[in-house]
């Protein structure tokens, strides 16, 4: 957004560089996507590290999401890398190894220790397709996590480990998923999870997305965190509901564990490449939504 040329407004109209806008709102911690060979550059590992030194330098957390592919990995399209698209699996694992130890390697000779780490984005049928789906081999997926887990752990022990899934609501795959992993021998810290309602769904789906939460908690005492969350920009009155509901909900999470609500990608604005679940409006304000963080 910044080098097309996109610039970001604070509720006063003063041209505020983005992390510190959103620190100034009441963030904390800056979730940053990193894909292994993409075609235009826009989330390497150099964009990660640059993007993760401007957060650094404000003082906030950062959470990096590993989509182990070129570009977007999500429910629907879990695409390896084109460099590993012909290797077997030990090789596969591998290359996935060295990939998250390189990257998070050359954060920490950055002074950077993130404070978690996603194997996987919205791995609900896993990941690395065909090798990794988790409908036809579990096992292979659990070896995929048990890799990145390890590989993790080996560069700094107390960095947090998150499996993420989407729909946070949905009871019956978390259980399926994380049955799969656990009776395959996997290992994470923590439960990643997405939900997108809208103005008149968000009130049932936080209810369902909180008995969720205390129900991984429950069963396989790890933490919870809400790593995406979005509405439409347009519905700011009930996004500022939806997040105020959902925040207070993470926070009565069973013992603490529930961790903080990510929003995902809030300063998207004026229809940046199609996307219109951000929380700034058309002039690059930042919406009423927001204020939830606060």
């Amino acid at each position: 957004m910044e080098a097309a040329g996109r610039k970001f407004y604070n509720s006063t109209g003063a041209e505020k560089e983005c992390m510190q806008l959103l620190k100034d709102l009441g963030m904390n911690s800056i979730r940053l996507r990193a894909w292994v060979n993409p075609a235009n550059g826009w989330n390497n590992t150099a964009d990660v590290v640059a993007k993760s030194l401007r957060a650094k330098n404000l003082g906030m957390k950062i959470m990096i999401d590993f989509h182990y592919s070129d570009s977007w990995a999500d429910p629907g399209k879990q695409n390896k890398p084109a460099a590993w698209a012909t290797q077997d699996f030990a090789t596969l694992k591998q290359s996935m190894s060295d990939y998250t130890s390189a990257t998070l390697n050359t954060l920490k000779t950055n002074g950077i220790i993130p404070q978690w780490v996603q194997i996987g984005n919205e791995t609900n049928d896993g990941m690395l397709w065909p090798d990794g789906k988790a409908s036809t081999n579990m096992n292979n997926f659990a070896q995929l996590i048990k890799t990145g887990y390890a590989a993790v752990k080996a560069v700094d022990p107390s960095i947090k480990v998150i499996v993420h899934v989407s729909n946070g609501y949905d009871n019956s795959l978390f259980r399926w998923l994380f049955d799969g992993l656990k009776n395959n021998g996997a290992d994470w810290d923590i439960i990643g999870m997405s939900l997108y309602p809208n103005a008149s769904n968000y009130s049932t789906l936080n209810s369902q997305c909180l008995t969720n939460m205390n129900d991984m908690v429950a069963r396989y005492n790890t933490e919870v965190m809400v790593v995406e969350v979005g509405m439409s920009w347009d519905q700011a009155a009930a996004c500022n509901a939806f997040l105020t509901d959902l925040i207070s909900k993470v926070n009565s999470v069973t013992n603490g564990k529930g961790l903080g609500v990510f929003y995902w990608e809030p300063e998207s604005y004026n229809n940046w490449q199609g996307y219109t679940l951000g929380a700034f409006d058309n002039s690059g304000k930042p919406t009423v939504a927001l204020n939830a963080f606060n």
